[in-house]
């Protein structure tokens, strides 16, 4: 931190200096070594075929910029060809293009939610849904994690205390930060059972999991009580999000939500890279066969030195528990050649500061097991 400041910073620097003395500091820090800590799981980032979509799209024309809203002069071919094929590919009625994640959620609840309405969110899931549940108009609740009963009581305690709205029921497919699953199947059906609607945000499954990398939601077809949200900056390698829902809810979004209406539209070169990224999910399922024989192959290697996990995905959480620990055993593997990045508090909660360690197709076999080895070195003599 700067040393000379004006007292108008003061608090500034207080708060700084907490963070710092928590070993809560955050600072950026550039990409070095091999990666497993990046969303790039199927390696598209990169991907020479989206550059060249990308390319013959400049090069017929296509703006850098959108240049402003979709609802004046933004809405571009491309953002709608997009939206085509997104519907259809992850059979939704309708689907329609923010310019991120993070933005999709805080926009779908701060718009559709209504006053009087109750949001039951599951106590993982992201900041963006925290935050747009806090913005909004309906009343909140938390339940449990990845319990459907806890959502079902949530529910029939609001009613019996007279709530009278719609319910609306928000969940990951797959958690960022535990790697572990929603038991959709149970959502689906408390959804149903009380004329809901259920939310489900795919941003670590799109592209990973379902027939050729739907998401998770995409077998449950296409319902008016299903709104699906589809991150393109992960496995999609791109950036920006798709919010896939009937055709009723796009447009009252169109006509309503503010972080819609009110922002320049995302840049039609993104659309056409999720676009290509789409195609290649279609066309290159073996991708995602790949992705899964690595997530295997690091479950198992990690089982060798008696380490378990609950959920089998590519997300895997190393509980550290303390915060200093868990950044010297990851400076300690990023001096190893691996990149693998500290979580602390509060992205997690207090005390349990881990690596989250993510697989992609950026690495090899022979990268997972050198890494797997370098942490239990690094580990050795450590009581879990």
């Amino acid at each position: 931190m700067n040393a000379v400041h004006s007292v108008k910073l003061d608090e500034y620097v207080a708060a700084l200096s907490a963070l710092k003395s928590d070993n809560r500091l955050r600072g950026l820090q550039r990409r070095a070594g091999l990666d497993f800590v990046s969303n790039d799981y199927l390696a598209l980032a990169n991907s020479p075929r989206m550059r060249m979509a990308i390319s013959a799209a400049l090069d017929a024309g296509t703006p850098v910029g959108a240049g402003g809203s979709r609802l004046l002069r933004g809405n571009c071919e491309e953002h709608e060809r997009l939206e085509a094929e997104a519907a259809r590919f992850f059979r939704a009625e309708a689907a329609l293009f923010f310019g991120g994640g993070y933005v999709a959620n805080f926009a779908v609840l701060t718009t559709l939610p209504r006053k009087g309405d109750l949001l039951v969110l599951d106590a993982l899931v992201h900041a963006s849904i925290h935050e747009g549940a806090r913005a909004g108009r309906a009343e909140f609740r938390i339940s449990a994690h990845n319990d459907a009963q806890s959502v079902e009581s949530t529910i029939r305690d609001w009613r019996a205390k007279g709530g009278a709205g719609r319910v609306w029921i928000v969940a990951e497919s797959l958690y960022s930060m535990d790697g572990d699953f929603a038991p959709l199947g149970e959502l689906i059906e408390i959804a149903d059972r009380h004329d809901a609607f259920l939310i489900v945000d795919e941003a670590h499954a799109t592209g990973v999991y379902g027939e050729l990398g739907r998401g998770l939601a995409a077998s449950y077809g296409e319902r008016e009580n299903l709104l699906v949200l589809h991150t393109c900056g992960k496995a999609l390698g791109a950036a920006g999000a798709l919010v896939t829902a009937s055709g009723v809810l796009r447009d009252f979004m169109i006509n309503r939500c503010r972080p819609f209406i009110f922002a320049t539209a995302p840049s039609p070169l993104m659309a056409v890279a999720v676009l290509e990224a789409l195609l290649i999910l279609q066309e290159q399922p073996e991708r995602q066969q790949h992705l899964a024989r690595l997530v295997a192959l690091t479950h198992e290697e990690m089982s060798v030195h008696g380490w378990r996990s609950s959920a089998v995905s590519q997300i895997v959480p190393y509980i550290v528990g303390d915060n200093v620990r868990a950044m010297r055993l990851a400076s300690a593997l990023q001096g190893r050649g691996f990149d693998i990045r500290a979580i602390r508090p509060p992205t997690v909660p207090a005390g349990t500061a881990r690596l989250r360690i993510s697989l992609t197709l950026n690495v090899q076999e022979d990268d997972v097991r050198a890494m797997v080895e370098a942490l239990f070195e690094e580990t050795t003599g450590w009581s879990q």
